[in-house]
């Protein structure tokens, strides 16, 4: 009779041990539940998403309300296009809303951060439906453009360079390997400028 109670104890202890490594797997995997919400799509296209990958949260001041369904290189721009499935009860986004990447955190993963527009009929905006594109999006902060930013001052009025330095340091919409074509920029004078 002890040995059938410590058979039991043993199968309860090992189903609780199962439970609790699934539920460490589907918090590893970024599953948030297991009923399926209805969404809509959008898309967005931004010029670098750094690390973004699928599955990743999209939010609204920080709560939840979609993620990143997939993402491929648009094929007349070679842009990355991205794709998003929001919760359908999330249905009223302006489309004078913004899309921004950003990371949670100084090493966490990065995730779009929903800014919502403004809706205003008389202005001709409109409600985003399933399928339309968010039109004003900014990229992921690529470090080289810190570092050029840095190197030759900020993006304002204030931006002045002495010397033979490039008129501008790039923006976070020029890709720096573009910038330093048109610059005719040598690595070597990023040493001599320091």
């Amino acid at each position: 009779m002890q040995t059938k109670k410590n058979e039991i104890w043993v199968g309860i202890f090992l189903l609780a041990a199962l439970l609790a490594a699934l539920f460490v797997c589907l918090k590893a995997a970024n599953v948030t539940s297991i009923r399926t919400e209805t969404t809509y799509t959008l898309y967005a296209t931004f010029d670098n998403i750094g690390g973004l990958k699928a599955r990743s949260p999209v939010s609204i001041g920080g709560v939840v309300v979609g993620r990143v369904a997939d993402i491929t290189l648009d094929p007349k721009t070679y842009l990355p296009r991205v794709t998003l499935e929001i919760e359908q009860r999330y249905n009223h986004i302006p489309d004078t809303s913004s899309l921004s990447i950003r990371t949670s955190g100084l090493l966490g993963e990065q995730y779009l951060a929903l800014n919502v527009g403004f809706e205003d009929p008389e202005l001709g905006t409109a409600i985003l439906k399933d399928g339309d594109t968010i039109q004003d999006t900014k990229s992921a902060m690529v470090l080289e453009d810190l570092i050029g930013q840095f190197l030759y001052g900020s993006k304002g009025d204030d931006n002045k360079n002495s010397g033979d330095a490039p008129a501008a340091a790039p923006g976070n919409n020029e890709p720096l390997n573009l910038w330093v074509q048109r610059n005719n920029f040598r690595r070597t004078d990023a040493c001599l400028n320091v």
